[in-house]
């Protein structure tokens, strides 16, 4: 770990490794951020969190929708947000983006760099790049 940031290089094979540590960086943030350039892997890793949290929903990029939301097996909500299309931050404000992120329940937003302004002040950031033939999984805690 490199000042605060832990990189992990996986491929989509070792997917779950990468998906332990979110998750164990986010015991008090459950706000994580994914960034990435489009086709970066932020939804195939989701879908990996999702599965990981215990729910048999399928996940999908919210794209159109904003916000999907998907339940674990004791009935808890779990929060995928794309803000790829949005043209401004007051979209994600009229859709009460607060209530989700002070909700306690898991939040992954893609593209938050589009409400930079509206994040909570503790989350995770989850940066993806292209490595070689792999992914390098920079994470980060933000407090």
């Amino acid at each position: 770990m490199e000042n605060g940031i832990l990189e992990i290089i996986a491929d989509e094979n070792d997917l779950q490794r990468v998906v332990e540590e979110i998750l164990r960086q986010t015991r008090h943030e459950k706000v994580v951020l994914f960034t990435g350039d489009l086709g970066a892997g932020k939804t195939t890793l989701i879908k990996t969190l999702v599965s990981a949290l215990d729910s048999d929903d399928r996940v999908q990029s919210p794209t159109f929708t904003l916000v999907n939301e998907y339940r674990d097996n004791q009935g808890n909500s779990i929060y995928h947000f794309d803000f790829y299309r949005i043209k401004n931050e007051r979209e994600a404000e009229d859709m009460g983006i607060d209530e989700y992120f002070y909700s306690g329940n898991y939040c992954f937003v893609e593209w938050p760099e589009k409400i930079r302004s509206l994040l909570p002040d503790e989350f995770v950031t989850v940066r993806i790049e292209s490595y070689k033939d792999k992914r390098k999984y920079l994470i980060e805690q933000n407090v």
